[in-house]
């Protein structure tokens, strides 16, 4: 019994993280201003904060209601996503931002 208990902590402290991370990533997303995101070439401010509301809805969901296999299958497209813009799209607006303005 003490197995199943270990990984029922830690399946939770993972989803805990993972709902951080979304929340992080959804903040980060709604700080930036609209231009910046069409400064990188990256999708617009619009796309990125809905994807990332989305897979916020998403995991909070999972602490409530088992969404079985296709929900475990889109939760895991969304922290992709989200990982995708911590990665890649984040920083990619902190330089925009940084850079002098003409």
């Amino acid at each position: 019994m003490l197995v199943y208990q270990v990984e029922s902590w830690l399946m939770l402290a993972l989803l805990l993280a993972i709902i951080a991370v979304k929340g992080f990533t959804l903040v980060s997303a709604i700080g930036f201003r609209p231009d910046a995101y069409e400064a990188t070439g990256k999708q617009t401010k619009s796309t990125w904060v809905g994807i990332l509301t989305v897979g916020l809805v998403l995991e909070l969901a999972t602490l409530f209601v088992a969404l079985g296999f296709i929900g475990g299958i889109l939760n895991i497209g969304f922290t992709i996503a989200a990982l995708v813009y911590l990665a890649d799209v984040r920083p990619a607006l902190k330089e925009v931002m940084r850079r002098p303005r003409w």
